[in-house]
C-alpha cells in the first residue's frame, strides 16, 4: 500500500475519533497531528493507524487534556569526550550492542542517565529467554528473538552469569477456549488441533516441541491443575538474571575499550547538513559519528531531538508477584496457561521459576500514560492471583515482592531497528519491549552490520570475550569459604541473613569496574536486601559500608539515584532545630 492509500484510511478512521485531526504519510511512517478529547482517544487513533498494512511507524503528536510536554534539561558546554560511535541507553540492549562493537577497532562511549546500567526497562523484565513461539509470525521481533534464543547459552558461559533451560509447559485445559461452542468440541481442540499447531509453528522457528499427555504432565508437575487436559513442552525455554546480564556485557565492554558515562542524560543530538555531529550532555558535549539510540522508552524523544523522529512509544506497565523461596521446588518447570482467544500482543505471562530460586507469577499488561509509571495496586496483585491460580490452585499465597515494569512499545508493535533515512549516523533500536532481553545479543549483532555498511570495522586481535565471575559466598564449598575467610575477614561477617550476603561482597559491589554506589545498586549485584525481610534487617549495614568504602556521608546515601536519600541526618539533629 502506498503512502496516498494509507492517508486516505487513516483519515477515515480519524474522523470518527475527532474532527480535529490531521494526517500526513511519508514513506510509509504516519504522522498524526491536532487534539483529541482523552488520552484514550490519543491511544486508539496511534493503535488503529499502526495496524493498517505497510505501516512502517506512527509519529503520534496529538494533543489531548493533560498531556505531558517534553521538557530537555540544560546541556553542559564544554567537551567532555569523542568517539566513534556513542550509544545512548545502558539497558541490556544498548550493553550488547557496546560489547559487540568492543570486538572492533572503533572508540565506543556508553551514555546513561541512571547511576547504574540495567535501571530502565531492563531490571523490571521478568527474565525469560523466550523461544519466539509466541510471536506474530514473520516479524523482526520474532525473528531476532530466535536468533537470540539459540545464542545465549554461550553468551552466559563467557559472561559468567546464571542461566538455565528450565524448559517451559504450555498448559491447555476445558477452560483454554473462550468461544461459545460445545464443550466435546473444545476439550477436541485443546486435546488436539492447538498442540499440532504450536508443534508446527516450533518445527518451523527449528525450536524443539513435543506434546504431553495429562498423565506425564501430573506425574511431571503433580501440583498442576487437575483440570490439564494436555501440555506441549519447550525444552529449551530458559531463564536468566537481567540485570547481572545487563551489568556482565558492561564489564565485558569495558574490558575490551569501550567507556561508559553514567549519570549523563542526553538533552539534545548535534546534527548539522543531516549529518551526526555528537550529543549535548548534563555534563557537556561529546563529539561522535554515529549515535545508537537504544534510550528504551525515550527513544521517541531522542529520535526527536535528531530530528529523526518515525515512531512513539507508547507505554505498557506489567505486574509481577515474587513468592518466597520456601516454595521454590513447588514446581520443576515454568508454566502458562494458554487461553484463546490471547489478549492481543501479550504472550499471557505465566508461573515462573527464577534463577534465584523464587518463583514469579506474572505479569500483566496495561495501557499507561505515564512512562515512569511503576506502581503495583491490589486491582494488579488479584488480577495476578485470578489469571494464574487456576495453574496452580493450591500454591500459598506466600508473597515477598511484587514490582512493574514499562515495556516500550512502538503503535506497530514490532522492534524499529535501522539507519535513518534523514540523519545520516543515526540508528534507531527502539519499540525494544519482550522478547527484548532474549532478542538483545541478535540486535546487537544486527546493529553491527548496520554500521559496517556505514563505517570499516577492523576486529581486534586481543578481543576477550570471558568475564570473571564475582565472589558468591553462598555458593562456595565449606573449604573455598574458608580460604576466602583467611584471605579476607571481610567474606566471614554475613550482611544479609536472608540471602547470605558478606560484607566482602559488598564491598567487591562497591570497588567494582562499574562501581555500585547506592543501595539497589549493592542489591542487584548482591542480592542483599532481596530476600523476605526486603532489607529490614542489613540496609542501615549496607547503607554504613557503603559510606565508608565510597567515602559519601551517610546522609546523602541514596536508595536508588536523584531524589531517594534514605536518611535526614541523626536523630538527635531534629530535636536540635526546635
Amino acid at each position: 500500500m502506498n503512502d496516498k492509500k494509507i492517508r486516505k484510511r487513516i483519515e477515515k478512521i480519524a474522523k470518527k475519533i475527532s474532527k480535529d485531526i490531521m494526517v500526513r504519510v511519508e514513506n510509509r511512517v504516519v504522522y498524526l497531528e491536532g487534539r483529541t478529547n482523552s488520552w484514550e482517544d490519543y491511544l486508539k487513533l496511534g493503535i488503529l493507524a499502526g495496524k493498517i498494512k505497510d505501516v512502517k511507524g506512527v509519529v503520534n503528536n496529538i494533543d489531548y487534556p493533560g498531556k505531558k510536554k517534553m521538557i530537555r534539561k540544560q546541556g553542559g558546554k564544554e567537551k567532555v569526550g569523542e568517539a566513534d560511535v556513542v550509544i545512548i541507553g545502558a539497558g541490556v540492549v544498548g550493553c550488547a550492542i557496546a560489547r559487540e562493537l568492543s570486538k572492533y577497532e572503533i572508540n565506543v562511549i556508553i551514555i546513561e542517565k541512571a547511576e547504574d546500567v540495567a535501571c530502565g526497562v531492563t531490571k523490571a523484565n521478568n527474565a525469560m529467554v523466550h523461544t519466539g513461539i509466541g510471536e506474530k509470525m514473520g516479524t523482526l521481533k520474532q525473528r531476532l528473538c530466535v536468533e537470540g534464543h539459540k545464542m545465549y547459552e554461550r553468551l552466559c558461559e563467557e559472561l559468567n552469569v546464571p542461566y538455565e533451560k528450565c524448559g517451559m509447559w504450555i498448559v491447555l485445559t476445558k477452560d483454554s477456549l473462550k468461544f461459545k461452542i460445545p464443550s466435546f468440541l473444545a476439550n477436541f481442540i485443546a486435546k488436539r488441533i492447538i498442540p499440532f499447531i504450536i508443534l508446527r509453528r516450533g518445527k518451523k522457528l527449528g525450536i524443539p516441541m513435543k506434546v504431553v499427555k495429562r498423565k506425564e504432565l501430573l506425574k511431571e508437575e503433580p501440583n498442576v491443575t487437575k483440570d490439564a487436559l494436555v501440555a506441549v513442552y519447550s525444552p529449551t525455554y530458559g531463564i536468566t538474571s537481567p540485570y547481572l546480564l545487563t551489568i556482565a556485557l558492561a564489564e565485558n565492554a569495558i574490558e575490551n575499550g569501550a567507556k561508559i558515562m553514567l549519570n549523563t542524560e542526553v538533552v539534545d543530538v548535534m546534527v548539522k547538513d543531516s549529518r551526526i555531529k555528537g550529543v549535548v550532555t548534563t555534563k557537556g558535549i561529546i563529539e561522535a559519528k554515529y549515535v545508537i539510540n537504544a534510550a528504551g522508552l525515550y527513544a521517541d524523544e531522542i529520535a526527536e531531538m535528531a530530528g529523526a523522529r518515525e515512531y512513539t512509544i507508547h507505554p505498557k506497565k506489567g505486574a509481577t508477584l515474587i513468592f518466597d523461596k520456601e516454595y521454590g521446588n513447588y514446581i520443576n518447570h515454568s508454566m502458562s496457561l494458554l487461553r484463546l482467544p490471547r489478549t492481543e500482543h501479550y504472550k499471557g505471562g505465566g508461573v515462573m521459576l527464577t534463577v534465584d530460586g523464587n518463583i514469579q507469577w506474572g505479569p500483566t499488561i496495561s495501557e499507561v500514560e505515564d512512562k515512569e509509571d511503576t506502581s503495583v495496586t491490589a486491582d494488579e496483585i488479584e488480577e495476578i492471583f485470578s489469571m494464574f491460580s487456576p495453574l496452580l490452585p493450591h500454591f500459598p499465597r506466600a508473597v515477598i515482592a511484587y514490582f512493574s515494569g514499562v515495556r516500550a512499545a512502538t503503535f506497530t508493535e514490532d522492534f524499529f531497528i535501522e539507519a535513518s533515512e534523514k540523519v545520516k549516523g543515526f540508528i534507531h533500536v527502539a519499540g525494544i519491549q519482550s522478547p527484548g532481553l532474549t532478542a538483545a545479543p541478535a540486535i546487537a549483532k544486527m546493529v553491527v552490520n548496520i554500521l559496517e555498511k556505514e563505517i570499516p570495522l577492523e576486529k581486534k586481535t586481543n578481543f576477550n570475550p570471558y568475564r570473571k565471575k564475582p565472589v558468591v559466598f553462598r555458593e562456595l564449598s565449606i573449604e573455598e569459604k574458608k580460604k576466602m575467610i583467611e584471605k579476607n575477614p571481610a567474606y566471614g561477617k554475613i550482611v544479609c541473613r536472608c540471602e547470605h550476603v558478606t560484607e566482602g561482597e559488598i564491598i567487591d559491589a562497591i570497588h567494582g569496574k562499574i562501581p555500585a554506589l547506592n543501595i539497589d545498586a549493592i542489591k542487584r549485584r548482591t542480592r542483599a536486601g532481596m530476600g523476605r525481610c526486603h532489607g529490614s534487617f542489613c540496609l542501615p549495614k549496607v547503607a554504613k559500608i557503603l559510606s565508608r568504602e565510597a567515602g559519601i556521608p551517610l546522609e546523602k546515601v541514596l536508595k536508588d539515584g536523584e531524589g531517594s536519600r534514605l536518611f535526614i541526618g541523626k536523630a538527635k539533629c531534629l530535636l536540635e532545630e526546635k
